[in-house]
């Protein structure tokens, strides 16, 4: 219960508060919060020898479900793409609008000069996190004959709590996606829609063919890019060994989409989109952009923005389903 009533308090708080100092200080908490699970989680692992000792295995199972995760994604925004939402139209829709990413009105204030900061911290983060997952692994093998991994458990369940209020917080004042939805259209929801049937797909089908608990892969899977969170959420439920699957295969997943970009584009302008899953609502938005093109660029973080607001969601759901 812990994910739906922190989101619910975050998302409250999200839409009733007006001050922007509010907003500017839940961003600086978050960032703290990640960077103490981050710093959790990686400590979690070097205490534990039997996960550093299988880390390969662990790691050739992760590459398996994020890449089906990435197939089954892009293959159904694939076919929607070729039956019922044809993204040249909307590109013929946006360039009458004159909506892109380098726009500086009022309606569009998402993309402009205010918002450089919020970008710059979220490239930060793309370095931030894995240092702090690399200080935490040193310092869990360093202090292993000292330390037990119950030590970290009170640490880790307070930084999870932080970080669902103040995921919440953002998605609450995340008004502007009412206005995307109108300018494009609903029917746009479909691309997020076949995103996470096919992060589902891939996750149950690698774990069938690897094995795996269900409840793993698919969780895992489920991320759809938002590593973070969804390795927290899985240690958090099943452990340290098991929350290492749904950090490595969402950070594989953003990293596979980057290099397999330009195969993507060949197959259709949605499948980096559909590669880029959550994380086209930050850290892939300028690279999905530079090969979509910036007329696409507002669908590519109208998918980033939907996904983001449901995974935290989905991720409970997932893990009771295939418990």
């Amino acid at each position: 219960m812990i994910p739906f009533v922190c989101l619910s308090i975050g998302i409250i708080l999200g839409l009733i508060v007006k001050n922007e100092k509010f907003f500017i200080y839940s961003d600086k908490v978050s960032t703290f919060a990640l960077t103490l699970l981050m710093l959790v989680i990686g400590f979690g692992i070097g205490l534990d020898k039997s996960i550093v000792d299988n880390f390969i295995k662990i790691g050739i199972n992760c590459v398996i479900i994020a890449t089906a995760a990435i197939a089954f994604s892009v293959l159904l925004t694939f076919i929607v793409e070729k039956t019922v939402l044809p993204l040249d139209k909307i590109v013929s829709v946006l360039k009458e609008s004159n909506i892109q990413l380098n726009d500086q009105n009022k309606q569009n204030e998402l993309f402009n000069d205010k918002n450089d900061e919020k970008d710059k911290k979220k490239s930060n983060l793309v370095w931030i996190m894995p240092a702090s997952i690399i200080s935490g692994l040193a310092a869990g093998i360093f202090l292993r004959s000292v330390l037990s991994s119950s030590f970290t458990d009170s640490f880790f369940t307070v930084a999870l709590i932080v970080l669902y209020i103040c995921v919440g917080i953002s998605q609450g004042n995340n008004k502007e996606i009412f206005f995307y939805f109108k300018l494009i259209g609903f029917k746009v929801i479909l691309i997020p829609i076949a995103i996470l049937l096919g992060s589902l797909i891939g996750g149950i089908s690698s774990g069938l063919i690897l094995k795996l608990p269900l409840y793993i892969s698919t969780t895992s899977a489920a991320g759809m890019s938002f590593y973070s969170l969804t390795g927290a959420y899985m240690t958090q439920q099943y452990g340290i060994e098991i929350g290492t699957y749904g950090f490595i295969v969402n950070v594989m997943r953003e990293f596979f989409t980057i290099l397999t970009m330009p195969l993507l584009i060949k197959i259709s302008p949605g499948a980096p989109i559909a590669g880029g899953a959550s994380g086209n609502m930050d850290t892939m938005l300028a690279p999905i952009t530079k090969f979509v093109g910036i007329n696409l660029s507002l669908v590519t973080l109208l998918t980033g923005m939907i996904l983001t607001f449901v995974v935290p969601l989905l991720l409970p759901v997932v893990s009771i389903i295939f418990q």
